[in-house]
């Protein structure tokens, strides 16, 4: 069953690529390419953790879609803790006034925020690195949404009563969101770290080359999109920045073991198991 999860994952991942790729020449993307996206890359996130960590670790991603949902519903419900906004009927069959995609994108960029995070800070038993993770991960979540709101604003798929203010060079979206974004990560991201941490790596499984592949391709993108076919040159400035405090290090911590696993050369027999089961 896990073989079958790894390859099903890196076919989630492509296809989830392939079909982001098909926005630049559909004017910025359609609701079913939209869909199919976050469908495809929330799927590579299960498949993933899955066959690291167990289909117990699996389903933690479910609940965190589950919180994602209800932190939705509140907000339209209520206006907390993002602002009022209301969905259009565009994105798709809801439920309490939220679409059902819509819980589908908070696991999206969760899951690899979460492994970023714990690459980047470490593993190591403490609450002060525990906090540390975990607040680079919301961090690392909700400077997505800094691309994301733009997008979906301008797609019409929802909108703000009072947009302002907000921040500077990403127009129609208030401050509060991005705040109530980050509230609602801290919660979503710290269950996902807590139950990491308790969680046993499966034997020989994969690497976390898949969510480390996600974020980049997804901050690449935006970046790019924004520059391009969107027209938000502003937006592209602000979210590659806020964006790239957390896709730059990742950068930079990569090419570092890279260039480290090559100066030490190609590891034989047991070293080479003994490198495996140190991942």
């Amino acid at each position: 069953m896990t073989a079958i999860t790894r390859r099903l994952m890196w076919v989630t991942l492509a296809a989830g690529m392939f079909v982001q790729s098909l926005f630049a020449f559909t004017g910025g993307g359609t609701v079913p390419l939209t869909i199919a996206s976050v469908a495809l890359l929330a799927a590579t996130g299960v498949l993933h953790a899955w066959a690291t960590r167990g289909p117990k670790f699996a389903s933690v991603l479910l609940a965190a879609a589950a919180i994602g949902f209800f932190a939705e519903v509140v907000g339209v419900a209520t206006s907390f803790p993002f602002g009022q906004y209301i969905y259009t009927p565009s994105l798709g069959f809801s439920l309490f006034e939220v679409p059902l995609i819509v819980p589908l994108a908070w696991v999206t960029i969760a899951y690899p925020a979460v492994i970023i995070a714990r690459r980047l800070v470490g593993t190591t038993p403490g609450m002060l690195r525990r906090v540390a993770r975990v607040a680079v991960a919301a961090w690392a979540l909700t400077a997505w949404d800094v691309f994301l709101d733009p997008q979906m604003v301008d797609s019409g798929h929802w909108g703000w009563k009072h947009p302002d203010p907000g921040i500077p060079g990403v127009d129609g979206i208030p401050l509060t969101n991005f705040l109530g974004w980050y509230l609602v990560s801290l919660i979503i991201c710290g269950l996902i770290d807590a139950v990491a941490a308790r969680s046993r790596e499966v034997d020989g499984a994969p690497g976390d080359a898949v969510p480390f592949t996600v974020y980049l391709w997804t901050y690449a993108t935006c970046v790019v999109g924004n520059l391009t076919f969107f027209e938000r040159p502003s937006v592209a400035l602000v979210g590659g920045f806020i964006m790239g405090a957390v896709a730059v290090p990742l950068v930079v911590v990569l090419l570092r073991d890279w260039r480290a696993r090559r100066a030490s050369g190609p590891l034989v027999g047991a070293d080479a198991r003994s490198e495996e089961s140190s991942r």
